[in-house]
């Protein structure tokens, strides 16, 4: 204890890298947010979401992260894999928590401000007049955040108030304890010169060896014979391997709602009519009023953006565009020309041909970008205004059309960094993704072209220096409809899988199901936190059934699918903590156990020791292997075999080895010469590798031993 003491008075300052801005922003976006509506009632009664090593995790902590994160997710993740990535975090915590306590070490005041100093030295806002992180300033702001709280401050763009700043301390604290714990262990790892030289000499021994292989694979299942206790012997003896947290086996049936041929015939017919000119009575006007449909209107993007499920795209395209199925219909049609109705991809189109144009199929040109402040993407230092912008914009175009060559000493006022690492030259092909405004300049107009462009980024000041092949360009619009199930169609699903559900029970729910032609889907090995059903995705609601204490194997329920139509569900297995059953065990175990006996009966069959005879006994061919050593035991043509390898290192020369069991078969080996390395004089350069690959894994290591020796009560379930 004396010991660590001393390490926490000296400071982390020598052992903590710095933790980053990330770390800064995370906390204090954050730090303010808000709970769920879900996650505020007090729905369960559990305020803990675990128990780890003797700490509680709290509840309403933990949903709040998850809560957090999700909304920084904006939807990317679903809510399972960020409560899961939540609980990986806190766990951790929580485990290494226990450790900082049994051995002693914590955060004192000196090495928080130390934290904190390498944190924030470079927030301007922390920085005296001579440009150095100030630690009166610091206590200041800290000190006025306490005061004025629960109100906000703004500090690099966040806003900050006194909680999220005690939540930033807390997990800068955090780090650098993990920090410092880790270069503790780091100190303990050891290289001898001894495992230096063995690591010279492992890559550096050469063996070159003749051998025969007799594949597995030249026994036939028949002439073994295999014993369930055979199996189970070698799952005894490889527990670690077969050992499993608890999970549930499922069976299911899956009804579709799937539109049918009447369903895609009543849409082909709404297609039809609405392609066509109507005619309606007036009753105000006491005539008969005729409405153009998409044949004959002249605005073909209002007709679309109100009638179609496909919103209308105002651009060309070429030939390779379109699908390949309808392309050559549809590339021949004439200007205001029908294509359809025609069924691709869910949906019902017609598609009409409204304008041709002769486009270039890529352009090189070169631009100088001028933001201004709110354009897109612009930055803090982009303080014009559009108007001056405009004409900043004007003032160059005017310079280069005067004189092109200036064009490189006017890069400097543009914003488009990557672009002005190339000189602001651009090439792009004319279905890339470009400001359409940006595109159009450049392909429409001529080569040798110049002026200002307005995209949203900004102003552009863009020549086009060159131009692709010229070819025919189409603009289309394509009028679609989504094909869906009908309400009758949606009716008679449901009327099927419920007769279904009904029939079925845990003795008859596979026969049952093959009699009226419906597939049963197996999933097994479902873990109790999962969230996706093999085809039918996200099912988290089959999943906590599964887990339910009153749901029994045998018993069955009906699930809406998300996308439509129902899943008919049987628990057929729970599996308890432990060692896994023969039947999945099996799986894997028995080939292994099979190649074992085969491997016995190889041998037992094998009448001589000299190679060439062995050879000649299995009609095989005696092949060789060069220049094989431990640290890479691959022979060519083969694959990796390290006790043959290993094997070869070890006997004699000039000798007919033993059987050798290997990764593909039986072999047996015949020396022919061995290369020992020359020593080195000095080894260092291979004890630091080696001590450098220990340090990369050590740290994950460590942690994964305390995980698995921690003391885990788990309740998420209860409420995911």
């Amino acid at each position: 204890m004396a010991v660590l003491g001393k390490i926490r008075a000296l400071g982390p300052v020598a052992l903590i890298s710095v933790i980053g801005l990330a770390l800064f922003a995370f906390v204090f976006s954050t730090g303010t947010g808000t709970v769920t509506d879900a996650f505020k009632s007090d729905e369960f009664n559990q305020s803990r979401v675990a128990i780890v090593n003797g700490i509680e995790m709290d509840r309403s902590d933990f949903m709040r992260n998850v809560d957090n994160i999700e909304q920084q997710n904006r939807g990317s993740r679903s809510s399972i894999q960020t409560m899961n990535s939540v609980w990986e975090s806190e766990l951790k915590k929580l485990i290494l928590q226990s450790e900082y306590e049994k051995i002693g070490i914590s955060v004192e005041r000196e090495m928080m401000r130390d934290l904190l100093r390498n944190n924030l030295s470079s927030f301007a806002d922390f920085q005296n007049d001579n440009s150095e992180f100030d630690e009166q300033i610091l206590n200041q702001f800290i000190s006025n955040l306490k005061e004025i709280s629960p109100e906000t401050i703004e500090l690099q763009g966040s806003l900050v108030n006194y909680e999220s700043w005690n939540n930033f301390e807390n997990s800068v604290a955090s780090q650098g304890l993990e920090q410092l714990y880790y270069n503790l262990i780091d100190a303990g790892i050891h290289t001898s010169l001894f495992e230096g030289e063995e690591s010279h000499y492992n890559s550096n021994d050469l063996v070159d060896f003749r051998y025969v292989k007799i594949p597995f694979s030249s026994i036939t299942d028949d002439e073994i014979k295999i014993t369930k206790s055979d199996v189970n012997e070698y799952i005894n003896d490889n527990e670690s391997v077969y050992s499993s947290d608890p999970t549930r086996d499922l069976i299911y049936v899956r009804f579709d709602e799937k539109p049918s041929e009447i369903d895609e015939s009543d849409f082909m017919t709404a297609l039809e009519e609405l392609s066509e000119d109507r005619v309606e009575y007036d009753i105000n006007s006491n005539e008969k009023i005729t409405y153009k449909g998409f044949k004959n209107t002249e605005n073909n993007e209002d007709y679309i953006n109100t009638n179609s499920a496909i919103k209308f795209y105002d651009s060309y395209v070429f030939k390779t565009s379109l699908s390949p199925k309808f392309a050559d219909e549809i590339f021949n049609l004439e200007k205001g020309e029908l294509f359809g109705p025609y069924k691709e991809d869910g949906f019902v189109k017609t598609t009409k041909l409204i304008d041709v144009k002769i486009l270039p199929d890529s352009a090189k040109v070169r631009h100088i970008l001028i933001p201004y402040m709110g354009s897109f993407r612009s930055g803090p230092n982009d303080s014009k205004s559009k108007d001056e912008a405009k004409k900043t914009a004007d003032s160059i175009n005017n310079v280069l059309k005067r004189n092109r060559g200036k064009f490189n000493s006017l890069l400097s006022l543009s914003s488009d960094q990557v672009s002005n690492e190339n000189d602001g030259v651009i090439e792009f092909a004319y279905i890339d993704g470009f400001a359409p405004e940006f595109r159009d300049f450049s392909f429409e107009k001529r080569v040798g072209a110049i002026d200002v462009v307005e995209t949203d980024f900004g102003f552009h000041i863009i020549e086009i220096l060159s131009q692709g092949t010229k070819q025919k360009a189409i603009k289309v619009g394509n009028l679609a409809l989504k094909i869906e199930p009908s309400e009758r169609t949606r009716d008679s699903i449901y009327s099927l899988a419920s007769k279904f559900e009904i029939a079925v029970n845990s003795d008859n729910f596979r026969e049952y199901a093959k009699e009226i032609g419906i597939k049963v889907s197996p999933v097994n090995n479902v873990a109790e936190l999962d969230e996706n059903i093999p085809i039918l995705g996200k099912q988290r609601n089959i999943i906590r059934w599964a887990y339910d204490a009153n749901t029994d194997v045998g018993d069955i329920k009906r699930f809406n699918i998300s996308e439509g139509g129902y899943a008919i569900v049987m628990l057929s297995s729970v599996n308890d903590k432990g060692m896994m059953s023969y039947d999945k065990s099996s799986i894997t175990a028995l080939p292994i156990v099979k190649n074992k006996k085969k491997a016995e009966k190889i041998i037992s069959n094998t009448n001589f020791s000299d190679i060439d005879q062995i050879a000649n006994q299995y009609g095989l061919q005696v092949e060789s292997a060069l220049s094989v050593n431990l640290n890479n035991p691959v022979i060519s043509g083969v694959g990796n075999e390290p006790s043959v390898v290993g094997y070869a290192m070890g006997i004699n020369k000039e000798t007919t080895s033993q059987a050798i069991i290997g990764e593909s078969g039986v072999f047996y080996i015949y020396v022919t010469e061995r290369r020992k390395a020359a020593s080195l004089d000095n080894y260092m350069s291979l004890i630091n590798n080696i001590n450098s690959s220990r340090t990369s894994q050590i740290r994950s290591n460590a942690y994964n031993a305390l995980k698995d020796k921690a003391e885990i009560v788990d309740y998420r379930a209860t409420f995911y």
